[in-house]
């Protein structure tokens, strides 16, 4: 009986594809401002621009975003993927199709059909509730000789799979981009201040420098696409499916089985057993 089981639920259970990605941290040109910055001692703290952060640094920060709560959110909410991410159920291969959960969400009327326990009625997925589904299917690893990383997602359909991975690495530059952008852009602020509060020339001669190279920095972030990764290794379409593996769950399934009524026959045997 467990046997036969394991099998129809190994047949049962859809198939699932793994797309990945193989990313190497983009170099970060710092070391015109930290020359400059070199010739002010102190003062490289006083206009708050950080250039000890090295790649592996940024890249440790970029990682920590891409699994972040808020990024996620973000990410889904940007490319309209609620209903896949939630509601997904399985591929069907012959129509090329994603089938969703009728019992989540209704087709023809877009309606979410989760009750609201607390309020009463229908409601969509929380945030959180999206970034929890969202994150098992999510992994980011990196190989600690290397420094590469990995990225890779798991989904029903093969494509939706490769296009969901290669969304979310043009995200994480995008994000990236725009973080060291606005960081540039407070450091000439900043810079800009302080050269119309001294009065003296060499501290000017040497703020402009700073101003110079912080111009530099923000044409060289808005020029690079790929300002925190770059694609070693792109992402391809997974062929073959990763999930679920039908051989173990039916080896497994049985040897539970067969342990369970091995114990069960003892048990019957010693509780019958004449005193």
């Amino acid at each position: 009986c467990f046997a036969i089981f394991s099998v129809l639920l190994a047949l049962w259970l859809p198939n699932q594809y793994t797309a990945s990605v193989v990313l190497a941290p983009a170099q970060q040109e710092t070391g015109g401002l930290s020359g400059a910055l070199g010739q002010l001692g102190g003062l490289a703290s006083l206009a708050g621009v950080n250039i000890g952060a090295g790649e592996s640094s940024e890249s440790k920060i970029s990682q920590e975003v891409m699994q972040s709560w808020s990024f996620i959110d973000s990410f889904i909410v940007k490319n309209d993927l609620a209903v896949e991410v939630f509601a997904g159920s399985r591929w069907h291969e012959e129509e090329n199709e994603l089938a969703i959960d009728d019992n989540l969400y209704e087709v023809d009327t877009q309606q979410w059909l989760i009750e609201d326990d607390d309020a009463g009625g229908l409601r969509p997925p929380t945030s959180w509730e999206l970034f929890e589904e969202f994150e098992q299917r999510l992994s980011v690893s990196e190989d600690k000789i290397t420094g590469l990383v990995s990225v890779s997602i798991e989904y029903y359909s093969p494509f939706i799979a490769k296009e969901w991975v290669d969304l979310y690495v043009k995200a994480i530059n995008s994000h990236m981009q725009a973080r060291e952008v606005d960081k540039v852009n407070r450091n000439i602020e900043y810079l800009q201040k302080q050269i119309g509060t001294t009065a003296i020339a060499e501290m000017q001669e040497v703020l402009y420098t700073l101003v110079e190279e912080q111009i530099k920095a923000k044409m060289v972030a808005e020029a690079s696409p790929d300002f925190a990764f770059v694609a070693v290794s792109p992402s391809m379409l997974p062929e073959e499916h990763s999930q679920p593996r039908r051989a173990l769950i039916c080896i497994l399934g049985t040897l539970t089985g067969g342990m369970i009524s091995v114990f069960w026959v003892l048990g019957v045997d010693y509780i019958r057993r004449p005193s």
